[in-house]
């Protein structure tokens, strides 16, 4: 189990849409979108399914769990 550092605060709806900005221009994501009501419609791949995270929260563990993905499958 990795241990990761807390946060001393909840993420922030800029701090979602800067990660949604890159993981999305990176092509690490097909499409992030900030519905109205708060939640995120998140596509991994132009043809899978929509998924729906509850909030910024959400979008920031999305971005750190790519990030871990990434650096654990580099050699």
């Amino acid at each position: 189990m990795i241990l990761r550092p807390t946060r001393s605060s909840t993420p922030t709806t800029a701090e979602a849409v800067a990660w949604a900005d890159v993981l999305v221009r990176r092509r690490l994501l097909h499409t992030a979108v900030l519905a109205p009501t708060g939640q995120w419609l998140v596509q991994h791949e132009r043809d899978s399914p929509v998924h729906i995270l509850a909030g910024p929260a959400d979008v920031v563990e999305l971005a750190a769990a790519i990030q871990h993905r990434i650096r654990s499958t580099r050699p």
